[in-house]
């Protein structure tokens, strides 16, 4: 027999966030650039403590909490994530590539490459934007490569937070196969 797990049960089983602030991080930053719903950055911060990545930078007109809105769907996950907001994330960009990080813009463009099939080198930053306008040409251009999700009906795109979750567990899955491969 399959058994549930209480939500108790699950609380039991994660670490502390005195704990968790210790911990080793996935060497993955995200940007978001311009996002402009408030619930969307809530799910995004929630989907970012899921993943422990690196630190999530907020940028442009994209809120920043507190906000009732974002703590929504947060579920104090605002609390877990490290993130700073930049109003323009080029110099974010500039220091990260400073610091040997791949910049990837996940956007169609002329020259995405369908994110599973990409040999990802971490650390990475992945750059996600306006949930219409999408990423602004700028980041586009100081990105090193952009990376699509193949669509198969007649939208062009998925919601940003959905896009996130599909990238942001891919490129765990790539980052723990690429630890494997070292003695």
């Amino acid at each position: 027999m399959i058994k549930k797990y209480t939500d108790q049960e699950l609380k039991d089983q994660r670490p502390k966030l005195e704990v968790l602030k210790q911990q080793k991080r996935h060497p993955i930053s995200i940007i978001l650039e311009n996002i402009r719903s408030l619930y969307n950055v809530g799910s995004m911060f929630r989907s970012s403590d899921g993943a422990l990545i690196e630190k999530l930078y907020l940028s442009g007109y994209t809120a920043s909490p507190p906000r009732k809105e974002i703590e929504k769907t947060a579920l104090g996950s605002v609390a877990s994530v490290p993130w700073e907001h930049h109003q323009d994330p080029s110099g974010v960009i500039t220091e990260l590539k400073k610091k040997n990080y791949s910049i990837i813009s996940l956007e169609h463009t002329t020259k995405s490459i369908p994110y599973n099939k990409v040999d990802y080198n971490f650390p990475v930053c992945l750059i996600l934007g306006n949930e219409v306008e999408g990423i602004s040409q700028n980041l586009i251009n100081q990105s090193d490569f952009a990376i699509d999700i193949p669509m198969f009906g007649i939208k062009q795109s998925l919601n940003v937070t959905v896009a996130y979750g599909i990238i942001i567990y891919h490129l765990i899955e790539k980052y723990k196969a690429e630890l494997k491969k070292k003695p």
